[in-house]
């Protein structure tokens, strides 16, 4: 944990390393933050990270969701899950998933990433096996653009919980 006023302090590398794991594997965004220092609260902090991700091309922006894991994935789609993803998902239940929910997962991540062409992203919080199934079902009846607008609101709420967790 860091205090807001020690962040704000630090040289715009060590912030940026700091703030590294808000946005999955994506520096990129508190490094177009750390010219705006000081924040006065953490809440503007994760607006002004907000802001960058959606002011940001739309390529970036695919880059970003994509950079995000597979939720519920299993074996080696595991290898790339961060700390954070891997902690979120334990606490929604993913670990204790039945047979049958595995299965599910698999078939609705596959055909996600089908129709949208990358993973479903989201902030699995208060969430639970059943309802992360639930979203996932309903979300597949999104077209392209909302999916998309949809994954960036999850990311955002992503990083504010990170953010709440790192922020003394």
């Amino acid at each position: 944990m860091i205090t807001l006023e020690a962040l704000n302090a630090l040289p715009s590398s060590e912030f940026v390393a700091t703030l590294g794991g808000i946005f999955e594997h994506s520096p990129w965004v508190p490094a177009r933050v750390a010219p705006q220092r000081p924040f006065a609260t953490r809440v503007e902090l994760l607006e002004a990270m907000r802001a960058v991700v959606q002011a940001a091309p739309p390529a970036e922006q695919l880059t970003l969701i994509r950079a995000h894991p597979q939720l519920g994935a299993r074996g080696r789609a595991r290898v790339g899950l961060t700390a954070a993803s891997a902690r979120e998902q334990h606490r929604a239940g993913i670990d204790l998933c039945t047979a049958a929910d595995w299965a599910r997962l698999d078939e609705l991540n596959a055909a996600y990433h089908a129709k949208f062409d990358f993973p479903f992203v989201l902030a699995v919080r208060g969430h639970n096996p059943a309802s992360i199934i639930e979203n996932f079902e309903t979300r597949l009846g999104n077209d392209a653009a909302q999916e998309r607008q949809r994954a960036l609101q999850e990311i955002g709420l992503i990083a504010g919980y990170r953010l709440a967790e790192l922020l003394a």
